[in-house]
């Protein structure tokens, strides 16, 4: 089984109407270093896809993403968690064939890892561009309300709510 993580508002707070643009401005939402680990034992896979517009904005560069990333892979590694890879759209346009809603990123995991089943993933998000990218492939669907809380539930394309990654970690123990 492979569980696909949005990143902004599921493994790190959110900054509404703005980006992440340095390690200092990275902040682990609450309980995803717990999670982090009951996750690794739980799924084959796990993988980030992420829309970074900006990057196509001129905000940040690859390798200020990249200085972010590897930041967070570290911090996640010290507490027993694993990320396999992060993918990431730099793309501004919504029609972008990598920028979700869209399957590009997801794609791309599955050519790095044939044994990726989608109909058998999971797909963690905070936004119903997230939930239409898992639902698009075949996914289960998580939605963590942390940046849209007034998205109702029941919704066609959530199959789950929960209020954050911890939870969803401890419920699928």
């Amino acid at each position: 089984m492979t569980l696909f993580l949005d990143r902004d508002g599921v493994i790190n707070d959110e900054i509404r109407d703005s980006y992440v643009l340095h390690p200092d401005m990275f902040r682990f939402s609450d309980g995803v270093l717990t999670a982090m680990p009951l996750l690794a034992q739980h799924f084959e896979r796990i993988v980030i896809v992420t829309n970074q517009r900006c990057i196509g904005r001129g905000l940040l560069t690859v390798a200020g993403l990249e200085e972010i990333h590897a930041q967070m892979l570290a911090t996640i590694r010290q507490h027993g968690g694993r990320i396999d890879n992060i993918y990431f759209c730099p793309d501004v346009n919504n029609d972008s064939p990598c920028r979700k809603p869209q399957s590009g990123m997801a794609l791309q995991a599955r050519q790095d890892f044939p044994e990726i089943d989608f109909e058998q993933s999971v797909m963690v998000g905070n936004t119903l561009s997230d939930m239409q990218f898992g639902k698009t492939l075949g996914m289960h669907t998580v939605f963590i309300p942390s940046t849209w809380p007034e998205v109702p539930f029941p919704h066609p394309l959530i199959d789950k709510r929960v209020e954050n990654l911890l939870q969803f970690a401890q419920e699928i123990q």
